[in-house]
């Protein structure tokens, strides 16, 4: 069956209301959309404060009023325009744009889809001028102290086939309380109010980033967070990043911004996933709210029009740029420690009682191995236990302990390290200590598998793993697979510390593991290599795959839970994680100690009330 050739249709100009509205299926996806376009255009007038009205989600009524520069009267019209702007005049300006809107498209792509209406008063006018986007209208006189008020109505309201594909009242304002906290991050100098069907939603009054971070983010992500400021070049990274003890199961709580502007950019991302990827457990995200500055030549942000998208000219250079710089701010677990301790005793000074002190020889500041305890005594009811802290020097390693008629200071001194001293073990799990602030809780094996795995990487980087032969081989059964893959890769092996050997046709020897892992179990250790070289081969092994197999031996070298440790062995331990980066979590992504403040200890008991 023959099909007749389809109908050839003249070439035509398309009108120019079809022309906007094909342009606003681009710009203005939802109620969310409009708002952010909008809120750019409040701010490049160089606006202090911005006042925002939604109803029904913003697809009844989207107001947005701010105290910028105005509007000319002549220019009211020309603003409703497609391809107006006053932020670029020729292509040397295009290529490096330094405000969020510029495009021109906006108002006009609003206003074919909505009923808008544009109250300016210019800076130094007599008075304000109105006018609404429907033909044949002119600007009329408005009531207006300053700055600009733009009023959309019901948008999608001549196109419902796209108002169906909107969700709920409550998921479009969620979206549109979404896009005011991205660009309130970005500007904490300028206040903004948000309010929904007549109720007052959020109030952000002028800050500095990090007071604008705690109102939106929370005072949890400041607290749980590094901040960093660091330059190289054109490049300049600063913000806060969160500890990954503050990560989260969905990325809704990723902020990353170039030159101001939000954005979601893949490069910038993958960098930052890099950054996180030794201390993240499972499947779990970051949390960031971190500001890129660059110079804008080197940057397209024309490449999408939202402009949530953007294009580097040198793209390797930022992303490790970026990648590097997160990493350092996050590999010094003690930086944010001792942060914490110097805010907390600088807001809340305890006030000791007044008890007279044992005379102590006065000692320099705290070094790392400055500090051996003599011996363990046992607890008594009647005494403190921070007879350990008398020796805190080598001076006060000479000094006698406290009698019962002295008395004990009620705290380690203010220069003890961040992770205090070891008063006792838990469990044969936990490690208690105490530092300036209160109590400090270890999980030792976690914390002893960083402290491996760290270690690991940098002897296999340096190519110096230093091997421990063993005075009688550890023999364990093997299959015949495993007896064929030893053989085959005996110099990998080596090459990680081991020397296996087989002893029959289903026999293996361990004479040597690598130093740092002489307490593990020599057998389970080769049993989970040869497990790993397997399943994934060498090459893998010693190239994408090195960290995933370096952590699976630093859990089998640390040690065990129901392990006792002496406090020497445990202040050494305290001491060894403090000189480790990333030391804040496992090589699973869980914590590795945490600290309880006298405050919050005094609240659970209730003192002082």
């Amino acid at each position: 069956m023959s099909t007749a050739p389809p109908s050839r249709a003249a070439i035509q100009r398309l009108p120019d209301l079809l022309i906007s509205q094909i342009a606003a299926g681009e710009v203005v996806e939802r109620p969310a959309s409009v708002l952010k376009e909008l809120l750019e255009n409040a701010l490049d007038a160089g606006s202090t404060a911005i006042q925002i009205q939604l109803e029904e989600g913003g697809v009844k009524l989207i107001r947005v009023t701010d105290d910028g520069c105005g509007i000319a009267r002549d220019e009211l019209a020309l603003a409703l325009t497609r391809h107006a702007t006053s932020k670029i005049t020729s292509l040397a300006d295009l290529e490096q744009v330094a405000t969020l809107g510029f495009r021109g498209e906006a108002l006009a792509s609003v206003a074919s889809v909505a009923r808008l209406t544009l109250t300016s008063r210019l800076t130094g006018s007599t008075h304000a001028w109105r006018l609404s986007a429907e033909p044949d209208a002119s600007p009329e006189p408005a009531a207006l102290l300053a700055g600009t008020v733009v009023e959309m109505r019901d948008l999608y309201y001549n196109t419902p086939a796209r108002r169906k594909f909107l969700k709920s009242e409550a998921t479009e304002f969620a979206h549109c309380a979404e896009a005011v906290k991205r660009i309130a991050l970005a500007h904490p100098a300028v206040a903004f109010t948000l309010s929904h069907n007549g109720r007052v939603t959020q109030h952000l009054v002028r800050n500095d980033s990090a007071g604008r971070a705690g109102a939106i983010l929370g005072e949890d992500f400041l607290a749980e967070s590094r901040s960093l400021d660091t330059a190289s070049g054109p490049l300049r990274l600063s913000g806060h990043c969160a500890t990954p003890a503050h990560s989260r199961p969905r990325s809704d709580a990723q902020y990353c911004y170039v030159n101001g502007r939000f954005v979601r950019d893949k490069l910038l991302t993958h960098a930052l996933r890099e950054a996180y990827q030794d201390m993240l457990h499972g499947s779990r995200y970051p949390a960031y709210c971190l500001f890129l500055e660059i110079d804008p030549a080197l940057v397209d942000v024309n490449v999408h029009p939202a402009k949530t998208e953007v294009r580097f000219r040198d793209s390797r250079a930022v992303h490790q740029f970026v990648f590097h710089a997160v990493q350092k701010a996050l590999s010094n677990p003690l930086t944010a420690a001792a942060q914490t301790m110097n805010r907390t005793l600088e807001e809340a000074p305890r006030q000791a009682p007044a008890i007279p002190t044992v005379s102590v020889p006065q000692t320099p500041a705290y070094a790392p191995n400055d500090w051996t305890p003599r011996h363990q005594t046992p607890l008594r009811v009647a005494e403190p236990a921070t007879a350990a802290y008398y020796a805190f020097s080598q001076s006060a390693r000479e000094a006698p302990l406290p009698t019962e008629s002295s008395s004990l200071p009620a705290s380690p001194p203010d220069s003890a390290p961040p992770l205090g001293y070891a008063l006792a073990q838990l469990h044969g799990i936990y490690i208690l200590a105490q530092n300036a602030v209160g109590m400090v809780l270890v999980d030792m094996h976690a914390a002893h598998e960083r402290i491996l795995y760290e270690k690991l990487k940098n002897a296999l980087d340096q190519q110096k793993i230093a091997t421990q032969a063993l005075l009688i081989p550890a023999v364990f059964s093997a299959e015949a697979l495993d007896v064929a893959t030893t053989e085959e890769h005996a110099a990998s092996l080596r090459d990680l510390g081991f020397d296996i050997a087989p002893m029959g046709p289903t026999q293996l020897a361990v004479r040597s593991v690598p130093a740092l892992l002489q307490a593990a179990d020599p057998a389970a250790l080769a049993r989970s290599l040869l497990a790993e070289l397997r399943e994934h081969g060498v090459s893998q092994l010693l190239t994408a795959r090195r960290n995933e197999l370096l952590a699976t031996m630093a859990c089998h070298g640390a040690v065990r839970a129901r392990r006792q440790l002496s406090i020497p062995e445990m202040n050494a331990l305290l001491r060894q994680m403090e000189a480790t980066e990333r030391a804040d979590q496992c090589n699973h992504g869980r914590p590795t100690w945490t600290q309880l403040s006298m405050q919050e200890l005094d609240s659970l008991f209730l003192r002082g009330r």
